[in-house]
């Protein structure tokens, strides 16, 4: 069994040698991998995980690149297909003072975005407990019909869906409505969904975090989760809802970090749904906001540190990071007394 096997875009982000300026004013790149589902399989791996990664790839060398990095990090990568339709998709980012990022993508199409219903791996979804999404994937009809068969695939075998949108605005220019409708329905198809405040927004029309989580929480998922950036993480259920506390870290770059949450949090969850319902996990306030807590120490690690998949923390950092610091203050205030 896979805890999680990710469904989706892997692509090549070109990250700026120097941050604080605008795209045109940087003097160079490096090639990383990025792609949310992938930086997603690549956490759960590092966090201990069980990963694997379906999606389409280009016959060209960064496709060789981009499968090697998965492979690198113990993601399996059976789920991958290799096209000659089209090359990798590339995105040349900026990074701002405050760590936030600006995206300008190539990609017309790339080929991670060609995947159709017949590179839907049933078999490989039947061996995950969790299957993850996102919306990028989803521009072109084949695409999202490949995106929602695998998402019914998931549900009539009790397979938990996880979807995180991380709309890209830039990405549908002049097809917005569109891209809200196919966000819905594959919202209606999920069991977890994480947006940020501005998808929320853009999503529900209103920007109150309580009203814009229940109008999500009414398509159909289990939980919703929206990120608060430095606020933290609100997320709602039937029954429960509350805002869980984020740490306090510099911002060096905010690639992954909604990704890294993501990662923590399904890592957690996979461990908690073993011999139980995912409804009997969602209903104990404490092990959400337990399992909500681990995941933005995941995101807090990503953020302080530069680039996705490079930034993405292990096990042990993480355990480090949470209880080992308060572990030591704790032993030294024993010995004081």
């Amino acid at each position: 069994m896979y805890d999680v096997l990710s469904i989706g875009e892997m692509i090549i982000d070109f990250m700026p040698q120097e941050t604080g300026i605008t795209l045109d004013r940087v003097p160079g790149f490096h090639k990383a991998a990025g792609g949310a589902p992938a930086n997603v399989a690549v956490g759960v791996a590092k966090l201990g995980g069980r990963a694997a990664f379906l999606g389409k790839f280009s016959t060209d060398p960064f496709g060789d690149y981009l499968i090697q990095t998965l492979q690198s990090y113990g993601v399996q990568t059976d789920g991958c297909v290799r096209t000659d339709e089209a090359k990798t998709g590339l995105a040349f980012v900026a990074i701002d003072g405050m760590g936030d990022r600006h995206f300008h993508f190539y990609r017309n199409p790339s080929a991670d975005m060609l995947l159709q219903e017949a590179d839907i791996d049933a078999d490989l979804i039947k061996q995950a407990r969790v299957i993850h999404i996102g919306s990028v994937t989803q521009l072109l009809p084949e695409a999202f019909a490949a995106t929602v068969k695998a998402q019914k695939i998931a549900r009539e075998h009790g397979v938990i869906v996880s979807f995180d949108v991380n709309f890209r605005l830039g990405l549908w220019r002049g097809r917005e409505e569109e891209g809200r409708a196919k966000v819905r329905e594959t919202a209606s198809l999920s069991d977890v969904l994480k947006v940020s405040e501005e998808e929320m927004e853009f999503l529900t029309g209103t920007s109150n975090v309580e009203q814009g989580a229940a109008a999500l929480l009414a398509l159909g998922p289990k939980i919703v989760f929206v990120t608060l950036a430095e606020k933290g993480v609100f997320y709602k259920t039937q029954d429960l809802q509350a805002r869980v506390l984020p740490f306090r870290v510099p911002t060096v770059d905010a690639t992954g970090a909604g990704d890294g949450f993501v990662a923590g949090f399904l890592r957690q969850l996979v461990d908690r749904v073993q011999g139980r319902s995912l409804d009997y996990s969602l209903s104990i306030p404490e092990e959400i906001e337990e399992m909500a807590r681990y995941a933005n120490a995941v995101g807090a690690l990503t953020v302080s540190r530069l680039g996705a998949i490079p930034a993405l923390p292990t096990k042990q950092e993480v355990y480090e990071f949470m209880y080992a610091g308060r572990r030591r203050q704790n032993v030294k205030e024993a010995g004081k007394r």
